[in-house]
């Protein structure tokens, strides 16, 4: 699934294609009803976490989650024929094409503030509350790796980053998260912030800026800092994976 890093820069490209232009909408699919966006002149797109929000001068706002399968698809030239998989096509300057969402809705002002109070802080807006962010994690149930990936204690950090921060944290990830002290998660969340702001301008997970396409322990078989046997187990129910040696937090 698409984390928060991709949504931010998918987010930001959009706008810059889109924004301050009339948008020709289709179904090619015939799943979406675009007719309430067609001819609507798009003010911005921005994400929530792993949600995606088209806005709409005087309209609804588009509602996308990519879910396992979704993707955005960009068209430099319009006019270029869409698949016929596509949910959504927004034609101006440019085409993007929506395919396999698992959500791809018109959400009123009323909608996406429901949609937004569901969510925990996300490290990658501005607005987010390092405060909050800290409290709810510290006040959530369960391991520090299932807090980090539940999007109303923090929205945006999937498989691949918790992973991978909870290794550069030295967190074990079935470590209490009521256990954390406030200096313990307040750097978590700091490292959170500034690792998934180097994601989203690379466009991938980067856990180390040195090496950009290597991870610590993500779906690897040894620590690339230690060598030793990464270890995994179920934890909110996806594979976690840590280093036995180096994760003991």
């Amino acid at each position: 699934m698409p984390e928060g890093h991709l949504l931010h820069r998918t987010a930001s490209e959009l706008s810059a294609d889109l924004a301050g232009s009339a948008v020709a909408a289709s179904s090619p699919q015939g799943r979406f009803d675009a007719a309430p966006v067609d001819g609507c002149t798009v003010t911005g797109a921005e994400a929530y976490g792993k949600h995606l929000l088209v806005h709409l001068q005087d309209g609804p706002a588009v509602h996308v989650h990519l879910g396992m399968r979704g993707l955005f698809l960009r068209y430099p030239d319009p006019a270029t024929p869409p698949r016929g998989g596509v949910r959504l096509r927004l034609a101006g300057p440019v085409a993007w094409d929506l395919i396999a969402p698992t959500t791809c809705e018109l959400l009123d002002a009323a909608g996406t503030a429901r949609l937004v109070g569901t969510l925990g802080p996300d490290p990658l807006r501005a607005d987010a509350s390092a405060q909050e962010a800290v409290a709810r994690l510290r006040t959530a149930r369960g391991p520090v790796g299932a807090a980090i990936v539940d999007q109303a204690v923090w929205a945006g950090v999937g498989n691949a980053w918790r992973a991978e921060l909870l290794f550069l944290a030295r967190l074990d990830p079935v470590t209490p998260a009521s256990s954390l002290s406030q200096e313990q998660a307040a750097q978590l969340w700091d490292l959170t912030a500034r690792s998934m702001a180097l994601g989203r301008d690379a466009g991938q997970v980067v856990s180390d800026p040195t090496a950009p396409d290597e991870r610590w322990v993500y779906k690897r078989e040894t620590c690339r800092s230690c060598g030793a046997p990464v270890r995994t187990a179920q934890v909110a129910g996806r594979t976690s994976y840590s280093c036995p040696v180096e994760q003991t937090g």
